[in-house]
Parts: C-alpha cells; structure tokens; sequence
C-alpha cells in the first residue's frame, strides 16, 4: 500500500470502511482545494514512512454521505483509523510533525 495520489469520485458505503481491518487513512478534499493542494507534499512525506497504511482519498462536496457521516466540515480532512476506530483527526494540516505524530497512534497495529 502506498499514498494515493487521487481523490476517488466514488465513495465506499461507510459500513465498508468501519469494517477494515488494520491501519487506515481517510483524506476527504478535492483536487481543486487550495488547501488540499498545499498539503499533498506533507501527506506524502508522512506516507514515505508508512507503507503499510491504507489511504483512502475520498472526494468530498455538498450532499456527499461519506463526508457527513465522518462530521467532515474543512477540507483536507484525515482520519487516521484502526481497524475501524477513529484514533486522530486531523484538518488542514501546516506541519508535517503533525502527520507523523498522527501516524504514530496508528503504528501499532503494523509491529503487532
């Protein structure tokens, strides 16, 4: 697994993503976001250490039920997953210590 470099136009039911198992990410945004744009660099710097992690990039908008069901209101917004269990969020990330600081309450799941 690897960073995801576009925004899904289709989304998965969120039943489907409360039952993955293991480390995920969950980016909502959209490809014509400024603020998304700007923290592609930072998300993948993070990715660059965290192979094993799932990423899903989701495209978000109005009337979307993925976005809503998460509480999503600002864009980029990640959702760091274990096995279906929010363990961080983060929006409009600046930083990529962040990210990584992020990534580390997830981490487990891969050394287990």
């Amino acid at each position: 697994m690897a960073m995801t470099t576009d925004y899904a136009t289709a989304e998965p039911p969120r039943a489907d993503i409360d039952d993955l198992a293991g480390p995920t990410v969950v980016e909502f945004g959209t490809a014509w976001c400024g603020y998304c744009k700007a923290a592609q660099p930072l998300i993948a710097q993070a990715f660059n250490n965290h192979p094993g992690v799932r990423h899903l990039k989701i495209e978000d908008g109005s009337g979307r039920p993925l976005g809503r069901s998460f509480r999503v209101k600002l864009w980029p917004t990640l959702i760091f997953m274990d096995s279906g269990r929010e363990v961080a969020r983060l929006v409009r990330p600046r930083d990529v210590t962040e990210i990584r600081d992020a990534f580390a309450l997830i981490d487990k799941t891969l050394s287990t």
